[in-house]
């Protein structure tokens, strides 16, 4: 039995083990128990997610993968490990799960081959849930993987860059190429990782300085005094240096910074 990928669903089944292995291996031996895999298909990756982590939950919108996995692979694995509570198979969609009632508000590490057509979104949800989510790893489509982890001055930093980074320490590992899924995409695959900062509170109101970061790349060309007008800026704000700049030349402490004087 296998499952049919589903364009509607953005389906791309990773068929190479290794690297479904080394995408495992993109989780830290930190001391969190719970591990969720988002959109496991045939299980490529969560067989290595098994062997290394004490407890894996995985969550599947397609019932086919998920008809699939409880009858070729929860069933084996009952087999060899018979703690059920170890592996479970949630059906759904991740965007509209709330996290800290499916885990108890217990932490829970995040990782999976993400559709590339809700990738963002999966990595916003995960931020607002930042408090349960230490852990983020998994792979994207390679250019989306690159602005998450790009630094300032580059065309392709932008709201994801600052918006990820002001929580969490983001690592670009390693590149997928297309011949390694089935059917394989037109684009080349990121893998990333992302561990929540030890401080990963702001010194600033959190909904201005979202507020602040996309009203300022909404209009990425202008400088932050036009783009960020709305804001009623004061004459003095807007001869100060921050505001002659463009969104893509200031860090995450530069917004930091700039909510600041906004406030």
């Amino acid at each position: 039995m296998t499952v049919k990928a589903k364009k509607h669903l953005g389906q791309h089944f990773l068929t190479d083990e290794t690297i479904a292995k080394d995408i495992a291996d993109a989780l830290t031996e930190n001391g969190y128990d719970n591990v969720l895999e988002i959109g496991p298909g045939m299980g490529v990756l969560t067989k290595y997610l098994l062997q290394k982590k004490p407890k894996v939950t995985v969550m599947e919108l397609d019932r086919e993968s998920v008809d699939y996995l409880k009858n070729t692979f929860w069933l084996e694995h009952i087999k060899i490990d018979t703690s059920k509570d170890k592996f479970t198979i949630l059906e759904g969609d991740f965007l509209k799960k709330n996290i800290q009632e499916t885990f108890n508000k217990k932490q829970v590490a995040i990782i999976g081959n993400f559709p590339y057509n809700i990738s963002s979104q999966i990595v916003f949800k995960a931020i607002e849930n930042r408090d349960f989510v230490p852990e983020f790893a998994g792979m994207f489509q390679k250019e989306v993987a690159m602005r998450i982890a790009e630094k300032k001055g580059s065309k392709i930093y932008g709201i994801l860059s600052v918006l990820t980074q002001a929580f969490y320490d983001v690592e670009y590992l390693f590149t997928v190429p297309p011949t390694v899924f089935n059917p394989p995409p037109k684009v080349d695959s990121g893998v990333i990782r992302l561990i929540r900062k030890e401080n990963y509170t702001l010194p600033v109101d959190e909904k201005l300085f979202f507020r602040v970061v996309k009203t300022a790349f909404n209009q990425r060309r202008k400088m932050l005094r036009s783009s960020l007008k709305s804001f009623q800026l004061s004459d003095a704000l807007k001869e100060d240096p921050f505001f002659t700049k463009r969104p893509e030349q200031l860090s995450v402490n530069d917004f930091i910074e700039l909510t600041k004087k906004l406030a």
